[in-house]
Parts: C-alpha cells; sequence; structure tokens
C-alpha cells in the first residue's frame, strides 16, 4: 500500500475527521506529523479569538500521527521561525513514505522538508492562498519571484477553488500539477435534523427571538478582517422584526457591545465551541460572511452554514463565493456598507427555504469523500 506523510502544524477541527476517514478508507496508508508540538491536554492561545481555545470535539482519534519535536523559542504557526523541527526529516524518512503532502509553506520546517524530499518522492502542497489581496508595488513583485522559486520544489497542487487555482496558475504551476481537492468540512454533522431543531428553538427563545422573526447570523473573530462592525451597521437600518446573532469573540468585542446597545434584536452570544455550532446555525435564517481580508482565503463557516441548509451573503473578498455562492445568496463589495444593506434587504421569509434547499445541493460535491478520492488516485497513480 503506497504511503502518504503529512506535514501541518496542529490538530484542527476541519482537518481531524479528514484524516480519520482517510485512514478508515483504508487506501492509503497516512502518518500525519505535527510541527506545533502540540498535544491532546494542551490548549493553544489564539490572538484572534483572544483566548486559549480547546475544541471540544476529537482531533487526533481513527489515525496515525506524531508530534515532531518544536525547537523554536517562540512557537507560532503565525510566523517563519515559530515551525522549527530538525528532527523532522529524520522521522519521516524512518516511516518510509512514497510520497508527501506539505501544508504551507510559509516555515522554517516546511521549507526544509520542501527543499530536502524533491525528487527522492513526489511532493503535494495543499494551500488556498489567491490574489484577492495582491496589490502593486515592488513588494509584490519581489514576492511573486520568490513564489515562483518556491513552487518549483512541488510536484503537485491541490487546489481548494477557483480563486486559488488562479494564484497557483499566476506563479507558474501548470494545469497538469493542479488537481481539484475542494475546501470541505463534515457535512453530516451540519445537516439539520430534528435534535437541532428542538435546540434552536430553546435557544430562540432563550435569547428572545420571536418564531417568524428572520434571523441573520456571523460566526468568527471579531477582528478587522472579518469586518463585524461593517455588518453591524448596515444591518441596524433594517426592520427591527430582523435578529442578528454574533458568535465569536476578539478585540472588536467590547466596540460590538457598545455599538449594539438599545438594539434588543441584536445579540452577541460569545465564543461557541464545536458541538454547539450546529444548532448556532440551525437558529439563523441567513449567514453572513462581510469580510474585508487581507486573508480571507475560503472561509470555511460558509461550508458549515451551506451544509445546514442556510442561505449566504458574503463579501468578494471570500474565497469560497468564487465557488459556493450561486443561486443560494448573494456575494457584496467588500467594504461597501451600502452595497451590504441593500444585499441584507433582499431576503426575506419568502425565498429564504428556496436558496436553503440550493445551498444543501451545492455543498454536497464538497465532502471529505471528495477530498479522499482526488488525494488517493493521486497518491496510488504516481
Amino acid at each position: 500500500m503506497k504511503k502518504l506523510a503529512i506535514i501541518t502544524t496542529h490538530p484542527i477541527q476541519y482537518n481531524a475527521p479528514f484524516f480519520k476517514m482517510l485512514a478508515e478508507r483504508n487506501r492509503i496508508e497516512i502518518k500525519v506529523f505535527y510541527t506545533w508540538s502540540q498535544t491532546e491536554t494542551q490548549q493553544k492561545f489564539d490572538p484572534g479569538f483572544g483566548k486559549n481555545i480547546n475544541w471540544d470535539i476529537p482531533l487526533l482519534d481513527g489515525y496515525n500521527y506524531a508530534f515532531s519535536k518544536n525547537i523554536s523559542p517562540n512557537p507560532s504557526s503565525a510566523n517563519f521561525r515559530g515551525i522549527d523541527n530538525p528532527n523532522l526529516i529524520t522521522e519521516i524518512n524512518e516511516w518510509k513514505p512514497t510520497a508527501l503532502v506539505l501544508y504551507g509553506w510559509s516555515f522554517k520546517t516546511n521549507l526544509k522538508v520542501l527543499f530536502h524530499f524533491k525528487n527522492k518522492i513526489p511532493i503535494l502542497f495543499r494551500g488556498d492562498s489567491t490574489l484577492l489581496d495582491i496589490q502593486s508595488g515592488l513588494k509584490s513583485i519581489l514576492r511573486k519571484v520568490f513564489l515562483k522559486f518556491i513552487y518549483r520544489y512541488v510536484d503537485f497542487a491541490l487546489y481548494a477553488g477557483e480563486a486559488n487555482r488562479k494564484y497557483f496558475l499566476e506563479h507558474d504551476i501548470k494545469e497538469d500539477q493542479l488537481y481539484f481537492m475542494p475546501h470541505a468540512i463534515d457535512n453530516k454533522r451540519f445537516n439539520y435534523c430534528d435534535d437541532y431543531f428542538e435546540k434552536s428553538i430553546v435557544l430562540k427563545n432563550k435569547i428572545g427571538i420571536e418564531k417568524d422573526a428572520l434571523v441573520f447570523l456571523f460566526v468568527g473573530k471579531l477582528e478587522s478582517k472579518k469586518q463585524p462592525l461593517l455588518l453591524l451597521n448596515a444591518f441596524k437600518k433594517l426592520n427591527r422584526n430582523n435578529h442578528l446573532i454574533f458568535v465569536g469573540s476578539g478585540i472588536l468585542e467590547n466596540e460590538l457591545k457598545l455599538n449594539a446597545n438599545g438594539f434588543e434584536n441584536i445579540h452577541l452570544l460569545g465564543f461557541q465551541n464545536q458541538s454547539e455550532m450546529p444548532t448556532i446555525y440551525a437558529v439563523c435564517d441567513v449567514f453572513v460572511l462581510p469580510s474585508s481580508g487581507p486573508g480571507e482565503t475560503w472561509g470555511l463557516a460558509i461550508n458549515e452554514a451551506m451544509a445546514a441548509g442556510k442561505a449566504i451573503l458574503a463579501s468578494d473578498a471570500c474565497g469560497a463565493v468564487y465557488n459556493l455562492v450561486n443561486q443560494n445568496g448573494f456575494v457584496f463589495k467588500r467594504n461597501d456598507s451600502n452595497d451590504l444593506f441593500l444585499k441584507l434587504n433582499n431576503f426575506s421569509q419568502n425565498n429564504i427555504k428556496e436558496y436553503g434547499t440550493k445551498s444543501l445541493n451545492i455543498i454536497s460535491n464538497y465532502s471529505f469523500e471528495k477530498q479522499c478520492t482526488v488525494l488517493e488516485k493521486l497518491v496510488n497513480e504516481n
């Protein structure tokens, strides 16, 4: 059986169920090498949420993994020197993979792995960068030259969506090196069911949302790139019969609370862990992601909301909209409060069910099963 080494920083809620499924299908053998030295019992401080995060779903069940010692004095996935694992190449070689997939390049360890294994075994690359935030200037030109050099060491790029595909092509990855492995989440966990419906009724009653009210939802870090204040101010112009829920924490939380003061139809629920999220999505009718970037390369909360059968409203700064928002909602121009207000105002109880049905149809093709099939075929044929 072909053996695939997977190199990534730390266990996250989006990847762990995929790794488990890949192992259970038993069509390739996998081992995940974590480089941030996170263990089952460690929390990680997330600067975006402004707090320690310990996800309440299993992240290490059902697949083979190892933690490689990180010697960085400041371990972090936010900077190049924060991931430094001098023993990783030896550890990978001892396992004897027939291919490897590297999640991202911008760490000291990842570049060492990229340079070492070139022309030894096939190197698959997984990243979701886009051209949506690219600006003109010398810095941008130099970065492009550098990235073209880096991607010469990649044999195959696993692109997440259309915006990501254009990014790879711009940096000289060839068409025959590109394989579509769509961004996905655990769709089944978010699918609407009677249990979530009953819990959503309880939550609506608890926070004071009327049965027939139209409910908008924001989920994410309360930080400037996500633009929660833009959404708040646009929403305040709508009819008071609508409701808006914010789920998340971050640097803008206090400012949001101040600006929401006096509006009983605006609800800040704070950070909610993964086990609570299906119920949260069941409460809403429309999911809104108003990001301006930079760095909103996809927006996986859009996948979650669509798996729950919800309408979508997102900005054109979100990479996901170029694949996922198609007759199931609207896209507005980033940072444009008036456009956001107009699109918010386009939703009504008359069209919500139709949008939700279309979301379910679209997201069915963005699944872990699809990811597994693509990766298995690529590894087994090379």
